[in-house]
């Protein structure tokens, strides 16, 4: 068995987890032209717990639907980072953990405003780096949608 078949295939758009978040589902875009996952964020506010810094944030995980999602997690970093029209913004950077089919990882990722772009999440290279494989001619290797939780309003990690 080669390294190759080791790993997981991915189409160029897959549905996966955030449950750090209470994300049960949401599309992804696996993009690897972008180096780090973002997540389309608003609300986006910085607060001290402990004195350790966090951010609270509003998440829409599904495009064709209005249902909020309140987010808190601790500060990993902020950078700046470009996009790929060339902007640069400075994004608060969070650790949360990926679910993907049957696979679990913690990934790094940036909170920015999304909301025009055809999907709220970018999985970004570096989260992909040894465990993936992406077949950019298809989609949803790993399975279609799974049923959505009842409710509008729930919060993560804290």
């Amino acid at each position: 068995m080669t390294a190759i078949d080791t790993k997981i295939h991915l189409g160029w758009r897959e549905w996966v987890a955030l449950p750090d978040l209470n994300i049960d589902r949401i599309k992804a875009k696996v993009d690897t032209g972008a180096r780090t996952s973002a997540l389309h964020a608003f609300e986006v506010k910085p607060v001290k717990r402990n004195g350790e810094l966090w951010v609270e944030f509003a998440v829409h995980p599904s495009q064709k639907n209005d249902a909020v999602t309140l987010g808190a997690s601790p500060v990993l970093d902020q950078r700046v980072v470009r996009d790929s029209g060339g902007h640069e913004e400075e994004r608060f950077v969070i650790q949360t953990t990926l679910a993907i089919g049957s696979d679990r990882q913690p990934i790094e990722m940036t909170l920015t405003a999304r909301d025009s772009m055809g999907f709220r999440m970018l999985l970004g290279r570096t989260a992909m780096n040894g465990r993936y494989l992406v077949d950019p001619g298809r989609s949803y290797l790993l399975g279609k949608r799974r049923p959505r939780s009842k409710g509008t309003r729930t919060s993560g990690k804290g």
